[in-house]
């Protein structure tokens, strides 16, 4: 099996929860660290194993960026981390499966599924220092959950007239990876 590690300058997460009943809110993290064991003969044996800086997560309004960090919801003092680690469980077709695993935020782990779209591999150009170092083998996946937040202990909410909540109990989280394959 071969091992691949992401490119952290070019791998993503994103969630998408409900906002005032309205309309949704989208957060991302850049800093997303993590290794795929992965070969696209033998699928059924990979796994997958994902860092995620919460710190680092941005909305794009600053007061509501520092209330999603706060004890209210990730609590990144104390949790500045969420996880992921998982193994293929089921093939669905030639470029999706299942990944079941464990999901840890906020210091709390729940088994989570993720549905895995393979995007593909590359040879793609590699420069470090404005040196060409020769092509790296790159390969690209789309993960997709929903899990809901208070499974986590992320429980803070508010009420709206008429019976309705500030934040949705779903968030919908998307993780954008590019992998580099391992050399040796």
């Amino acid at each position: 099996m071969a091992r691949w590690v992401f490119e952290p300058g070019h791998t993503a997460a994103e969630f998408c929860a409900r906002h005032m009943m309205v309309t949704y809110v989208r957060g991302h993290f850049k800093n997303v660290h993590g290794s795929l064991v992965f070969d696209e003969n033998d699928v059924a044996s990979g796994s997958v194993e994902a860092t995620i800086d919460a710190r680092g997560l941005w909305t794009g309004e600053s007061d509501r960026d520092a209330h999603l960090r706060s004890a209210d919801f990730l609590d990144v003092e104390r949790y500045p981390e969420i996880r992921f680690r998982g193994r293929v469980a089921q093939r669905l077709g030639a470029l999706d499966w299942k990944v079941k695993g464990d999901l840890t935020i906020r210091g709390k782990t729940v088994p989570a599924t993720l549905d895995v779209h393979y995007l593909g591999r590359w040879a793609t150009p590699w420069w470090e220092g404005g040196v060409d170092k020769g092509p790296k083998i790159r390969a690209g996946f789309v993960a997709t959950t929903t899990i809901n937040r208070h499974d986590f202990g992320v429980s803070w909410n508010s009420t709206l007239d008429h019976g309705g909540l500030v934040v949705g109990e779903e968030v919908q989280i998307t993780i954008d990876a590019e992998a580099i394959l391992e050399e040796g």
